[in-house]
């Protein structure tokens, strides 16, 4: 089955994660983007969905309380959207695709059957992601979106005493201080293998062939090993900070802005970076 394709965003789009969204409905998929806001200028092909109907704006204040203007504090996007995603799985709405992933061919899923990859050697990511409605590790979450506290039953031993100084410290009493990603990749991880659903996932170069090596999508170099790897699926970009930074001639970002972006998208020479 060629699933539809759904995320979660708040906030403007960048550049980068616009190509990727072209790149997805290029593959023959169906996307939908959630936002409690309308995001303008989206991508022929692609949805804009109320973010509110899946998971009230409200669930942020059990991460952390917000600014005095109201803007969400430092993680709570990311971890905010750790639990959207799972909201969407319990709806069956579609595979979670996070906004910086370049899909480089259509995917399909098997719908009774987790869908996911290794992003490193002992730790899934959740970027590419899919779980059956029933699934335990959905069900894992539900139970825990239930709680004020939101302290999962499924910490490690070393995030239990990171969280227990921290408590004796009277630096804080909410487990989503300890870590940024302490409801993604290794909540996922954890609960797949409480599952006996690790067997399902997909080798890290279906997904995660440049996570930890930007350079490699951002900077000139022969890339065609990259597009030409038949196990290469997608990408998951992780831009860090470069999302509306020319792509560079010559690049895997070049390359994908060509081959994806709107017929005005300038590619920026290296003298022209170095500026």
């Amino acid at each position: 089955m060629r699933p539809e394709i759904v995320t979660f965003w708040h906030g403007p789009l960048d550049a980068l994660r616009l190509t990727c969204l072209r790149s997805q409905v290029a593959a023959g998929h169906r996307v939908t983007v959630y936002s409690f806001e309308p995001i303008a200028q989206l991508p022929d092909g692609v949805g804009n969905a109320e973010a509110e109907a899946i998971l009230p704006h409200a669930f942020s204040e059990k991460l952390r309380p917000p600014q005095p203007d109201g803007r969400w504090r430092d993680w709570t996007i990311l971890q905010f959207s750790d639990f959207f995603r799972m909201r969407l799985m319990a709806r069956g709405a579609g595979l979670w695709l996070d906004a910086d992933v370049l899909l480089l061919k259509p995917i399909e899923i098997d719908p009774a059957r987790p869908y996911f990859a290794w992003e490193r050697p002992r730790q899934l990511g959740n970027s590419v992601l899919y779980l059956p409605s029933g699934d335990p590790i959905v069900a894992a979450f539900a139970d825990l979106m239930e709680q004020d506290e939101l302290t999962p039953d499924w910490l490690a031993l070393r995030h239990r005493l990171t969280f227990l100084l921290r408590q004796l410290r009277g630096r804080s009493n909410r487990v989503s201080d300890i870590r940024v990603a302490i409801y993604g990749p290794a909540a996922l991880t954890a609960l797949a293998r409480r599952a006996g659903e690790l067997r399902y996932a997909l080798p890290k170069k279906s997904f995660y062939a440049v996570h930890a090596e930007p350079k490699r999508f951002f900077e000139p170099q022969d890339f065609s090993a990259l597009i030409g790897d038949p196990e290469i699926i997608g990408l998951h970009v992780s831009p860090k900070g470069r999302g509306n930074r020319p792509p560079v001639a010559g690049s895997l970002y070049g390359w994908a802005a060509e081959r994806f972006g709107p017929s005005d998208t300038v590619i920026a020479s290296e003298a022209t970076q170095s500026i």
